[in-house]
């Protein structure tokens, strides 16, 4: 894919994980599973890349977790 798209995709997936979001949880079983860590976070950039998808395909605004909507 595109470098920078990728990039900026995987900083705001370790942004996400460190921020105990959904991700974080998806993070941390795959690494307990025994996979590497790398493996771990390109797992979780497609997981984050398929729900922003979903979100655009869906005309759907972003409400964080605890915002009254």
């Amino acid at each position: 894919g595109r470098p920078h798209v990728r990039w900026v995709l995987y900083m705001a997936t370790w942004a996400a994980i460190r921020a105990r979001s959904p991700l974080a949880e998806t993070y941390r079983r795959l690494v307990e599973a025994g996979k590497p860590k790398k493996l771990a976070v390109t797992a979780c950039m497609r997981k984050y890349l398929t729900m922003l998808n979903a979100m655009q395909r869906d005309n759907l605004p972003w409400y964080p977790k605890g915002s009254s909507a």
